[in-house]
């Protein structure tokens, strides 16, 4: 009897070998590009169809998903056990785009990330619509924190691009896929 080995597949374009061939040649340009497709089709695609069909607190909580993994990436971590919140404070801290929640990042990873993941539902009086600023006081408009997620996506992205492959980085997106691709096979 013959024994087949399942193809993992990383993103639509890529699989657990070709990633590490694309590691072993250590094709920057490629790999960076693999890391857009990914997020892109895990987190960003899935909620991004027309907008009479969007909702909000399915547009938070997926972005949420993506904070945690993005942030994982981008500090080198296998996993966020016992670090979601650090992950969160961090990334909020890290990218621009979302100066507006540095002081208020306790209380959205309370009241959004952890209210959507186990409650279904935001707590604290912590609101999400998809209009207006990206926030105010405790409301989130969705359609623009998911653009602004967006826009980090390919900041990163084009970072990777540009940085030597020893930088840190590159260092800690190999450690966290190095970590996936364990999981994967």
């Amino acid at each position: 009897m013959s024994t087949r080995t399942a193809v993992v597949r990383l993103s639509s374009s890529c699989t657990v070998g070709q990633y590490r061939d694309h590691v072993a040649a250590r094709d920057r340009s490629t790999i960076a590009n693999f890391v857009l497709e990914r997020f892109s089709e895990r987190y960003l695609r899935p909620i991004g169809i027309s907008p009479e069909h969007k909702n909000g607190f399915t547009m938070m909580a997926v972005s949420c998903l993506m904070i945690e993994s993005l942030e994982s990436f981008r500090r080198g971590w296998p996993d966020t056990r016992h670090k979601s919140q650090t992950a969160f404070q961090s990334f909020f801290s890290h990218w621009q785009e979302f100066d507006v929640f540095r002081p208020v990042s306790a209380g959205f990873y309370e009241h959004v990330r952890c209210g959507l993941l186990h409650q279904a539902e935001t707590t604290g009086g912590w609101r999400i619509i998809r209009r207006g600023p990206l926030l105010a006081g405790r409301t989130i408009n969705a359609t623009r924190f998911v653009a602004a997620l967006a826009g980090t996506l390919r900041t990163y992205s084009a970072e990777l691009r540009q940085s030597q492959w020893d930088s840190e980085i590159w260092k800690n997106f190999r450690r966290k896929m190095d970590a996936i691709c364990s999981n994967a096979t």
